[in-house]
């Protein structure tokens, strides 16, 4: 963050934690770190178990005890551990319903009014890039609508005509470069060729992108 001088947010997964309370002290972290925005979804990863979140586990009414004890939804933490940091912070509400093939546009929609309800900035929808799925979240959600994009999607000029506010390539740019190592090493390899090398950045231009202001 020292290195930017744009605000810097950080995708903090689940919340880096098991409980409500986890999330609150996650946030801290950011927080004490410099970041004033964080991603927050509802995906679960545990073998076998279901694919996403309860609403309620992600969206209900923070409670306060006491000193740093903490409980409700996931967001609704978050929400309340900044504001009393006295900090600003964006809060992304990611839905991965389509991601994870777990619903579709309803079930979308209910969870963005829980979530932003709870305390979320703006809604994350990964998975979705159909144009007429993004118009619809657009017009349903109530608040800033972000997608993630990647080869196949609409382009930034026709997701922002159709009302999308920010997108996001995820893992993407690092997917992509890790495809060009194993491409440039193969090569290497097999054919004793270099072309997958072509195009790379000389050591001053690495090096001024690498050097802090």
């Amino acid at each position: 963050m020292a290195a930017v001088g744009v605000p810097v947010s950080a995708d903090i997964g689940g919340g880096c934690a098991e409980d409500a309370a986890g999330v609150a002290d996650t946030v801290d972290a950011v927080l004490t770190a410099g970041a004033v925005g964080v991603n927050i979804e509802d995906a679960r990863h545990e073998a076998g178990g279901e694919p996403l979140r309860p609403v309620a586990e992600q969206a209900s009414e923070a409670k306060w005890g006491s000193p740093r004890t903490k409980s409700g939804g996931r967001i609704a933490a978050a929400r309340a551990a900044a504001d009393q940091a006295g900090v600003p912070l964006f809060i992304n509400g990611r839905i991965d319903i389509f991601l994870r093939g777990a619903g579709g546009g309803d079930p979308a929609l209910e969870r963005a009014a829980a979530f932003r309800a709870a305390g979320a900035d703006g809604i994350f929808v990964p998975g979705a890039v159909d144009p007429e799925t993004v118009k619809a979240l657009v017009a349903g959600v109530d608040g800033p609508l972000n997608v993630m994009v990647g080869p196949g999607a609409p382009s930034v000029a026709e997701l922002a005509a159709l009302g999308v506010a920010r997108i996001s390539a995820g893992a993407g740019l690092a997917q992509a470069a890790h495809a060009l190592v194993r491409r440039a090493a193969r090569e290497l390899l097999r054919e004793g060729t270099y072309g997958a090398l072509t195009g790379g950045f000389d050591y001053g231009e690495l090096n001024t992108l690498l050097t802090r202001g």
